[in-house]
């Protein structure tokens, strides 16, 4: 969950696209955690993900003093990619605000190259996943 903080309205008045992408970020980040790759757990592993691609579709406008819930999921893995969805939805009456996708690529930190995306990593990420559905 978000509170709209002043600083992410715009001149239009509604929250600035930017603020979107530092929700999924966050939101992202949280995910990953949950699941027990924390970064500093990345760092150890010498491994980690980087932004290929954003997708958003904005379908309502976010307001000053609205809080917003944004919930991420995998949507699936590739053998260097990951898709993971958003959904950014206002608490006060469950109005989807957007929908959103992110492309993943997990790489050596290194040489800063894609590499095979750990199979220790998918599998804590579809046992946390596995652990909510249930």
């Amino acid at each position: 969950e978000h509170d709209v903080r002043d600083d992410e309205i715009d001149v239009l008045g509604h929250v600035n696209n930017l603020a979107y992408l530092k929700w999924m970020q966050s939101a992202a980040v949280a995910h990953s955690s949950a699941c027990g790759w924390t970064t500093e757990r990345y760092l150890e592993s010498g491994g980690g993900w980087v932004v290929r691609s954003h997708k958003i579709e904005y379908l309502n406008s976010a307001l000053a003093n609205d809080t917003v819930a944004v919930r991420t999921w995998i949507a699936g893995f590739k053998k260097v990619t990951s898709l993971r969805r958003y959904q950014i939805v206002r608490k006060l009456d469950q109005a989807v605000l957007a929908e959103a996708e992110t492309n993943w690529a997990f790489i050596g930190f290194e040489h800063r190259v894609p590499r095979r995306i750990p199979q220790e990593v998918i599998e804590d990420f579809r046992r946390y996943q596995a652990s909510v559905d249930s």
